[in-house]
């Protein structure tokens, strides 16, 4: 458990540090949004500030989701339940929790 337990909070600060650029972006783009100089409607070349918006929100919502699975994860750690499915209560197999560290179900279940 403890490799899966240095994973897990390798994991979750990289994906803290995604959330706190993807904070940061969306502040960038609120302000330049704002500021009413910045005409990306009309601009051929490139997305609009809209698009950007919408993409990094999304890329801000999975890395908080991702985030949130991973201390939940670490809880299952800390309670000695890691690696058990939360649907059916048998083991999750250790190859899939090796390709995905925060699974909370095993194969057939997730099916």
């Amino acid at each position: 458990m403890t490799d899966f337990a240095e994973l897990l909070a390798a994991q979750r600060r990289a994906l803290a540090e995604q959330v706190d650029d993807a904070q940061r972006q969306l502040g960038v783009i609120r302000n330049l949004k704002s500021d009413g100089t910045a005409d990306d409607e009309h601009d051929p070349e490139g997305s609009t500030l809209t698009a950007d918006w919408q993409l990094v929100s999304a890329s801000l919502e999975a890395a908080r989701a991702q985030l949130a699975a991973t201390a939940r994860a670490l809880l299952r750690i800390e309670h000695h339940t890691f690696g058990t499915c939360l649907s059916c209560g048998r083991a999750i197999a250790p190859a899939r929790l090796k390709a995905r560290p925060a699974a909370e179900l095993c194969i057939g279940c997730a099916r």
